[in-house]
């Protein structure tokens, strides 16, 4: 009888175990899936944020809870299925232009350090650009090199076409750290 009972007692802590490991992998899992999803930052548009082949982690969830807000740093997927890194800087119905090189919100100038206020190239947001209720307008933070919403390849970009928010560099291993 006693050996039955260490026997049971092995047992138990075994499936104890395996359960453990099991409710461990599938959490790591959600984690990775859900924050973790690694996108590879390419060209100079928003240096000096982040740089070419960076690599960051965009948190997937985070705007099935809320909205994407002014400056939060989002990857959003082009017409062509290519994806891109930029800032938010117009939110939804609100109008944005680019006059002598300031960036506009409701004709007021954006309340932002003088590097994401400044803008030499207009584009499209030389007359006013009006967003719709699903629209973001974006730039990037290297105003001179960056194809963004003051193009008509890009433009203003919809809702469904944010896939997440940037919220850590990963790589270089030197800049670790979270995205501002």
């Amino acid at each position: 009888m006693e050996f039955y009972q260490e026997e049971t007692s092995t047992l138990q802590k075994a499936v104890g175990w395996i359960v453990d490991i099991v409710v461990v992998i599938c959490l790591a899992w959600f984690v990775v899936h859900a924050f973790g999803t690694q996108v590879k930052i390419s060209g100079q548009s928003m240096t000096p944020a982040l740089s070419g082949e960076d690599i960051v982690l965009m948190n997937r969830l985070i705007y099935d809870l809320g909205e994407p807000g002014r400056f939060d740093v989002v990857v959003f997927a082009r017409e062509d299925h290519k994806t891109n890194v930029k800032r938010v800087i117009g939110l939804p119905g609100e109008t944005v232009q680019i006059t002598g090189g300031t960036v506009y919100i409701d004709g007021k100038p954006l309340a932002a350090d003088d590097s994401l206020r400044y803008v030499a190239l207009a584009g499209l947001a030389e007359n006013p650009v009006i967003l719709g209720e699903d629209e973001y307008f974006l730039l990037g933070d290297n105003r001179d090199s960056s194809e963004d919403s003051r193009f008509a390849n890009i433009g203003n970009v919809k809702r469904s076409q944010i896939m997440g928010k940037v919220w850590l560099r990963i790589l270089p291993i030197m800049h670790f750290g979270p995205v501002h």
